[in-house]
């Protein structure tokens, strides 16, 4: 990169934030998704709104595409660089501003790590529902892109329902605040349009969180299936019979394997495990666990365990949350895809796998987020052998392309980022992708910030920008909440 540009980010950011030699950079060149690698012109790291704008203006002045980043754990390419572009990582901004009990709100810089702020709350009796299974590790920011799930959005929901307010900085460097602390605000919402936009519409610097009272009880089951079928069978059952778990999970044989390999959780050894959990009223979770628990006999479970304390609880979800990591146990290497489709497809579905992965010749783990039908299936493979990484790649797509016929989506919470973005025109037509490209250009007719995902082929704006102005909102006095 010229000298003078990284003179103006040197400038904004200081020497400590400013990476810019090759073999620092290389810690940049990918996120969890690793088969692809671009290695940036440079990396900042701001540590406030303020630098992050100053940053983004210089590359709206001098068209320099950027990606923003956070813990760098998306599966789906969506924090690659960009050719002769810049990562913007976020990880210096990490605070934790305000805790409001009362109303129960937080506001977070983006680069808060997830089970931080269910630590920050713990201590008044709440927690924030959204759980990836990398939430130790993964930061707010990135959850706010991919509009991150987790296993107990069953009943909780999406990122989405838990973000109330942004402040974004958007691509020519000005600065605008989404959404508030309130529940519902007029107009359109485009704090909603902005999460899981993949870091597409701009940069997050501010979160304003819904955090959730704790639960009087919480109890955890542990059901054992001869197969997949028969637990999918009594998801579906535990579903119609009005039952809404706070969480239910499914592991097959090898995904079980895996996890035992990796942090011996003690489960059965069995076709298909089901993680059944409730929450509530004693009452209620009492009443509500007799019902599963006849449901999944009656499905043909033949053990039923009931985690007897909080630490048994707690082993019993480490090995699911370490399932995707763990499959490096029983192999060289891997690709996690994340495909959705209705409850009901679960049992075809998963006979279709099976014979997809005997045509290839490849084994399939699937870990599933069985109540809301988003499957993890994890294709096995060795790249040491030559074509079958090829081979994989083709397995994988296969399987996205049987969740859209069944009705489902390419995508439940990993996005589409590098990875997926050519199966968008799989799930949409052509006037569907340019309504979707027009808010796009609504937010950055430069298309400077993380260009080249999401969409299947390059789209170009109808309207050009000139030099950087104000954004009207900028100037236009609008109130602040944070």
């Amino acid at each position: 990169m010229d000298a003078r540009i990284l003179d103006q980010f040197r400038a904004i950011v200081g020497d400590d934030g400013l990476i810019s030699q090759p073999e620092q950079l290389h810690t940049y060149e990918c996120d969890g998704l690793t088969n692809f690698r671009v290695i940036p012109a440079a990396v900042l790291l701001p540590t406030s709104t303020e630098q992050v704008q100053a940053v983004v203006r210089v590359c709206h002045k001098e068209r320099i595409p950027f990606v923003a980043r956070g813990s760098g754990t998306g599966l789906s390419g969506g924090a690659l660089p960009i050719e002769n572009g810049i990562v913007i990582s976020l990880a210096r901004m990490n605070r934790i501003l305000e805790i409001d009990i009362p109303n129960a709100r937080v506001v977070v810089e983006p680069g808060v790590i997830n089970l931080s702020v269910t630590q920050a709350v713990a201590p008044y009796g709440y927690f924030y529902a959204p759980d990836p299974s990398s939430q130790q590790v993964c930061s707010i920011g990135g959850n706010v892109a991919e509009n991150s799930g987790g296993a107990h959005c069953l009943k909780y929901g999406f990122t989405t329902t838990h973000v109330l307010g942004l402040e974004v900085v958007l691509p020519d460097g000005s600065l605008v605040h989404l959404g508030g602390k309130t529940l519902d605000h007029p107009g359109y919402d485009i704090c909603g349009v902005f999460v899981g936009s993949e870091g597409t519409l701009g940069v997050a610097t501010k979160i304003v969180l819904r955090i959730v009272k704790r639960p009087e009880v919480v109890q955890t089951l542990l059901a054992a299936f001869n197969s997949t079928n028969e637990a999918g069978a009594a998801v579906s059952e535990i579903i119609a019979a009005g039952v809404l778990p706070a969480a239910i999970e499914m592991m097959d044989n090898l995904a079980i394997q895996a996890a035992e390999a990796a942090v011996h959780a003690n489960y059965p050894n069995c076709g298909g495990l089901l993680l059944v959990e409730l929450d509530g009223p004693a009452a209620e979770v009492e009443a509500l666990m007799t019902r599963v628990k006849e449901t999944c006999t009656s499905c043909g479970a033949w053990e039923i365990r009931l985690a007897q304390s909080e630490e048994e609880r707690a082993v019993v979800w480490k090995g699911r949350k370490a399932a995707f990591a763990a499959v490096g146990r029983i192999s060289p290497n891997y690709i996690v895809q994340d495909g959705v489709i209705p409850r009901t497809a679960l049992p075809q579905v998963m006979s279709e796998i099976e014979r997809l992965s005997a045509k290839f010749g490849l084994r399939v783990a699937n870990v599933f987020h069985a109540g809301d039908g988003n499957l993890h299936p994890l294709v096995l493979y060795d790249r040491r052998i030559e074509g079958q990484e090829q081979k994989a790649e083709k397995l994988a797509f296969s399987i996205l392309e049987l969740c859209v016929k069944a009705g489902g989506s390419i995508t439940g919470e990993h996005g589409v980022g590098e990875e997926k973005k050519s199966f968008m025109s799989v799930m949409f037509a052509e006037p569907d992708l340019d309504t979707m490209q027009g808010v796009r250009c609504a937010f950055d007719p430069e298309l400077l910030s993380n260009p080249t995902k999401v969409f299947p082929r390059p789209r170009l704006c109808a309207e050009k920008t000139g030099p950087y102005q104000p954004h009207p909102l900028e100037t236009a006095g609008v109130a602040q909440f944070f």
